[in-house]
């Protein structure tokens, strides 16, 4: 559940590992969507073979969960998996607009905040060790 702090995040950079993950799990016939966002604008999206919209959903609810808490999906997961539906009323979060599965990593500036790495296809966990290992690109 490693959290990244970077010197700078970029468009490129975003680029650089998007396509490093995108390698990747063509090589491995991973069936994932990646999508890398810089704020609020999302600066890198791909879909796989074998994802669907489903897939693109889970990526934007892993994301807006880690918006929300400041730390991955996946530590969301083991904080709060436990709770099920009573997760969402607890917050007032929409289980439409938020989900606690792994696959979606905080990107940190100088411990800010600045973007979200969210993967979506394989188990949970699986879809976090994609994003973390991308970061570490």
């Amino acid at each position: 559940m490693t959290d990244f702090e970077l010197d700078s995040f970029t468009h490129s950079d975003a680029w650089r590992l998007g396509s490093a993950l995108v390698a990747r799990c063509q090589k491995e016939q991973s069936p994932v969507t990646i999508g890398i966002w810089i704020a609020a604008q999302r600066v890198f999206h791909s879909a796989l073979s074998g994802t669907s919209a489903d897939n693109d959903s889970w990526v934007d609810r892993k994301v807006n969960t880690v918006r929300r808490f400041g730390y991955s999906s996946l530590q969301a997961q083991k904080r709060f998996g436990d709770m099920g539906h009573e997760f969402f009323t607890a917050f007032a979060l929409s289980p439409s607009e938020y989900a606690v599965a792994g696959g979606a990593v905080p990107i940190f500036v100088r411990g800010s905040m600045v973007g979200v790495i969210g993967v979506s296809g394989l188990e949970s966990a699986a879809d976090h060790d994609l994003a973390v290992w991308a970061l570490g690109q």
